[in-house]
């Protein structure tokens, strides 16, 4: 096994980028943030990879949050405008091939800034999650840029100003994952879902979600206008046209990804 922060492994159409820091309990320091970074990346300039896995390695961890040793994860460079975890935040806000978080154990801090930033996410039903960074002094201020639109204000409130943990139920009744499954379960149900997403037309998926991401900022108005035009655009792509015909001709789709 590799002793690399953060391991890439393509598998068919998915990637998987893996924080390998189980003894740290897959804490983020600057080596796992680049780690994620390089793995979208590598994701997307690879045409045949349809769908990116997030995920832990070992049971106990899928990402506690910084690394808290002195000069690890909590270090800022005050000179810099950007910090590399919101710039990860970023990239992944940004990024147009569908995103599931595969949380395999604790996810703390900014670990819920991770789950936020996929599009899906599955967890074993015994993990704990919380946002305990007021019991340090701190508070969550860069993952609160995605999770206010996720989870109910009044909740967000409630974890960010006592810390205290939550279980798996309660974050997928709050929407932040779309599937709790007991931890034997998880790889299976993981693969379900990527099975779901491989399939579908990737020329689809991407200018759907590259519009989605649009929308979120428009009114009603903008975001019809918006629409109206993107439909029309998706309907000349070869996989639209594709599509069409297998409907008619009673076969499955041979996507292109044009």
């Amino acid at each position: 096994m590799s002793d690399a922060p953060v391991l890439h492994e393509k598998r068919g159409h998915a990637y998987w980028i893996t924080i390998n820091r189980p003894d740290k309990r897959n804490a983020l320091n600057a080596s796992v943030i680049a780690g994620i970074v390089d793995g979208y990346r590598r994701a997307h300039e690879d045409n045949d990879v349809r769908v990116i896995v997030l995920t832990g390695m070992g049971t106990k961890a899928f990402c506690a949050g910084a690394d808290l040793q002195p000069g690890a994860g909590f270090a800022f460079d005050l000179s810099q405008p950007n910090l590399a975890y919101a710039d990860m935040l970023r990239m992944a806000q940004n990024a147009t091939k569908p995103t599931i978080a595969r949380v395999n154990g604790v996810c703390m801090a900014g670990g819920i800034g991770l789950l936020c930033m996929t599009d899906m996410a599955v967890a074993a039903d015994d993990v704990v999650f919380g946002l305990p960074e007021v019991k340090v002094g701190v508070f969550p201020m860069q993952v609160l840029s995605l999770l206010q639109s996720i989870a109910p204000p009044r909740l967000v409130r409630e974890w960010c100003f006592t810390g205290e943990p939550f279980t798996a139920s309660e974050a997928k009744d709050a929407g932040l994952l779309n599937h709790v499954v007991p931890a034997a379960d998880l790889d299976a149900k993981v693969e379900w879902l990527v099975g779901r997403l491989i399939d579908k037309s990737p020329t689809a998926i991407r200018r759907g979600k590259y519009a989605m991401r649009a929308l979120a900022s428009m009114s009603f108005d903008q975001g019809i206008a918006y629409t109206e035009s993107q439909i029309a655009v998706l309907a000349m792509t070869q996989d639209a046209k594709e599509g069409l015909a297998a409907f008619a001709e009673k076969r499955k789709p041979v996507w292109t990804g044009k």
